[in-house]
């Protein structure tokens, strides 16, 4: 790699401008990092971010952007050629060698969530006759080569079909005149090209797993995803799901690598949607304007009734939105959580109204602030948080269940989304009781 002055300024380690490296605006970042010692330097770019190694590789010159892709696995290149133009994309393909190129294209032919967009084509290969010793030998020469593990060595026939997999403590530990076919093991979990990342991560925790090899329709294999890259893709899932929950859409790029405009747009159109949907309080509120002109005291407990049953709704989504993203829950579980989230809401709504119920009757007492019709009012206040709560909880669990049977992302179903739903429904439900236990009285 290219070094330049330091022009006077101190060198940073690699460690202390990991540190720093957020705050810095790129022109910053490539000096800093021309400054460090090589050897700093391939490890520090190594464990940079895709996105980070994309925007520092196009603002340096040729020659280190060759020296720093020689460093990477093709699916490595890969995954940072999905975060530059397509202009900066054919000039970096340019500098590979022929080989990797035609390997990072190939991974570039497939979606980027699916497993075959993860996967590295540098994986252990063995024949299935051929002896322990024999299979050792091999290993060793294919491990001076760019292999992304040597945990493992992958059976493959002629047509390199997927027969099974022999890990290398088992190959030190058989017989040297053992065939390989004796000793591997046929029960593979391998995953096809085409599933999508968040399957791949899933089986990845269910299994505990190093390695899942990647197959086509026909069971040839065509590569590995490590549990390296898999911790990626969690992140980025994660994240993800967290913005949606936000109440906005998914950013494409970090924080501070959005621009102004296209992180106003992520966020403007949920934002005024969700203002439409409180629209809809006012005119529920209108609707019931009469009771509230003969009973100003109702329109004191509206924030009440409405934000227990927007949190209690905003809750139960996270949860199972949570919970189905790490396959905990499935769509055939409808109905036990149902019938879960119907006695959590009655038992949380009956906490909530107890404490309704006694912040009323406490008030009374010392300020004699609700009338002759405290207790028909208390009582109100807390038969309403009762059925908000309920309501808000169920429809905050089933929403996600919705959207997942229409083939939506669960995540959708944002907290903020979930709130103003239940917004809505809860003056109704609070004034309905009202109707009910206050007519003739204070109504």
């Amino acid at each position: 790699m290219e070094r330049s002055p330091s022009s006077g300024a101190e060198a940073l380690t690699a460690v202390e401008l990991s540190r720093s490296w957020s705050a810095l605006e790129n022109d910053a970042r490539v000096q800093a990092y021309r400054r460090l010692r090589r050897g700093e330097a391939e490890d520090f770019f190594q464990g940079l971010s895709s996105a980070d190694q994309g925007a520092l590789l196009v603002a340096l010159t040729p020659r280190e952007r060759k020296l720093s892709l020689r460093l990477l696995a093709p699916d490595d290149v890969a995954d940072i050629l999905l975060e530059v133009s397509p202009a900066e994309q054919e000039e970096l393909l340019s500098l590979l060698d022929a080989p990797t190129r035609k390997e990072v294209s190939a991974l570039l032919a497939y979606a980027e969530d699916a497993a075959g967009g993860l996967m590295s084509p540098w994986f252990a290969r063995v024949r299935p006759e051929a002896t322990v010793d024999e299979a050792i030998r091999y290993l060793k020469r294919q491990a001076t080569d760019h292999l992304e593990t040597l945990y493992y060595g992958y059976v493959l026939d002629a047509e390199q079909r997927l027969l099974g997999v022999v890990s290398l403590r088992q190959l030190v530990t058989a017989p040297g005149d053992q065939r390989v076919s004796d000793v591997m093991k046929t029960d593979v979990i391998a995953v096809n090209e085409d599933v999508d990342q968040e399957e791949v991560a899933r089986l990845f925790a269910e299994h505990d797993l190093v390695a899942i090899p990647v197959v086509d329709g026909e069971g040839r294999m065509k590569g590995i995803v490590t549990a390296d890259d898999i911790v990626d893709v969690v992140e980025e899932e994660a994240t993800e799901d967290i913005q949606k929950l936000g109440g906005m859409e998914a950013l494409d790029a970090p924080y501070l690598r959005t621009p102004l405009f296209s992180m106003l747009k992520k966020r403007a159109g949920w934002l005024s949607a969700l203002f439409v949907g409180e629209l809809l309080t006012a005119t529920a509120m209108g609707h019931y304007e009469d009771e509230i002109s003969r009973a100003v005291v109702l329109a004191l407990f509206v924030p009440l009734i409405i934000s227990s049953g927007g949190n209690s709704g905003s809750q139960a989504t996270t949860l199972v939105i949570r919970a189905m993203a790490l396959g905990e829950i499935r769509l055939s579980d409808f109905f036990r959580v149902t019938r879960r989230e119907l006695a959590s809401g009655l038992a949380l709504g009956g906490i909530l109204g107890a404490i309704g119920f006694a912040r009323v009757v406490i008030w009374q007492q010392l300020f004699g602030a609700y009338g002759e019709h405290h207790l028909l009012l208390a009582l109100t206040v807390a038969l309403s948080l009762v059925g908000v709560v309920t309501w808000g909880t169920l429809a905050g669990a089933l929403l996600p269940f919705a959207l997942r049977a229409l083939r939506f992302d669960p995540a959708s179903a944002s907290a903020p989304f979930v709130a103003t739903l239940v917004d809505v429904s809860g003056l109704v439900i609070y004034f309905t009781v009202a109707e009910l236990l206050l007519r003739g009285r204070l109504l």
